[in-house]
């Protein structure tokens, strides 16, 4: 059973299927592993393509093998609209130690809209 700290280093996204008219999306991700959870900030206007280069720490204390991404599209007077998600799993890291920029595919109902590039570490405990 893995214990430690698992850094995820959020870079971008790319191809994100845009939910706007008249403007570009301001996407932001919800990064959960098990009932921790970190929201990325917004890139305002960044539209199908944005970057973010943010790094988020988890604890890792049980048999949890899967960190799940959420893509948001921030909106001002409405609900922020789900763009899609992207499941990642850590056994490779957990055995690894990291893993360098890797793209991860973002799904909506079983289709494809977009990729998600993230690099992860994975610190044990002594």
């Amino acid at each position: 059973m893995p214990r430690g700290t698992l850094e995820v280093i959020l870079i971008g996204a790319k191809d994100l299927h845009d939910k706007e008219f008249l403007k570009k999306m301001d996407p932001y991700v919800i990064l959960t592993y098990r009932a921790q959870e970190h929201k990325s900030s917004v890139a305002k206007g960044a539209g199908s393509n944005p970057s973010w280069n943010e790094s988020f720490l988890f604890t890792v204390s049980d048999n949890v093998y899967e960190l799940n991404l959420r893509f948001m599209d921030k909106d001002t007077f409405t609900k922020d609209d789900f763009l899609g998600e992207a499941k990642i799993h850590l056994e490779p890291v957990f055995a690894e130690g990291s893993i360098s920029e890797t793209a991860y595919n973002v799904v909506k109902e079983q289709k494809y809209c977009g990729e998600v590039k993230v690099a992860l570490s994975f610190y044990p405990e002594n």
